[in-house]
């Protein structure tokens, strides 16, 4: 039976794997890694800088095209259900051709697949073709959300009081209830137009744990042009961003 293993790289220091991790790169024969392209040079590069520095040869590392995703489309949900499928497509061909019976392959995912990645569900999608047929196992990792907080020294929660995560996406609709709130891929910077911004703190990140790291807090009404202006220098610089943050409020 092929085996298969998800395994969580941590925000970007290679010093975030955990124990079980490098357990597990040293126990594949075959990492995949996706290529999205010009700007993903440099996910690429960490994750071969891990297999070259925790993998036990011999062992083979496949590369393959990512495919694009629609982030144009006003269907939303339809247009991440599609590229998932698509992703499928290229995860099957990849068990098929180049994963041997009773080999394992590995996926090296950025922070805790866990929290917020399609890794796994896209494997299931796999499976439920019925085409290629393996098990595989998750490897948690240290999420972007964990790295945030430990770099600007906070917890996530406070007591008695909820911890909301969600995406920019959503936020732009609607502001959640919570009085702490976890915002990922904020692409329009939504913290920047809250009707209640005045109410809010942001504790935010980007590129955590690598040597581009970039950290800003304060009042959202202090800080938010300051995030918006650095946020695009950086994007325009690299080519790509990630980042996270923490909104918490302040007047309750």
């Amino acid at each position: 039976m092929k085996r298969i293993l998800i395994v969580g790289i941590g925000a970007g220091d290679p010093d975030h794997l955990t124990l079980q991790a490098v357990k597990a790169i040293a126990a594949a024969d075959v990492f995949f890694i996706l290529d999205k392209g010009e700007a993903g040079h440099d996910l690429i590069r960490l994750r071969q800088d891990l297999v070259d520095a925790h993998a036990r040869a011999p062992y083979r590392l496949v590369k393959a095209r990512d495919p694009d995703r629609d982030r144009t489309s006003a269907a939303y949900a339809t247009a991440v259900q599609d590229w998932r499928s698509r992703r499928a497509g290229v995860y099957e061909r990849l068990i098929r051709d180049e994963l041997g019976d009773d080999e394992t392959g590995a996926f090296l995912v950025w922070g805790d697949p866990s929290l917020y990645d399609s890794t796994p569900a896209v494997l299931e999608e796999v499976l439920d073709r019925g085409a290629v047929r393996f098990v595989y196992d998750v490897v948690p990792g240290i999420s972007s959300v964990s790295a945030l907080a430990a770099r600007h020294r906070i917890g996530l929660t406070r007591i008695a009081r909820p911890l909301h995560i969600t995406t920019g996406r959503r936020l732009a609709l609607e502001v959640p209830e919570a009085d702490d709130i976890v915002v990922m891929l904020d692409a329009r910077c939504a913290f920047a137009t809250l009707p209640d911004a005045a109410e809010f703190e942001i504790y935010w990140g980007a590129y955590l744990g690598t040597p581009d790291e970039i950290l800003v807090a304060g009042a959202v009404t202090e800080v938010a042009g300051q995030i918006r202006d650095v946020r695009a220098a950086a994007r325009e610089r690299k080519g790509w961003i990630m980042d996270t943050y923490l909104l918490r409020r302040v007047s309750r």
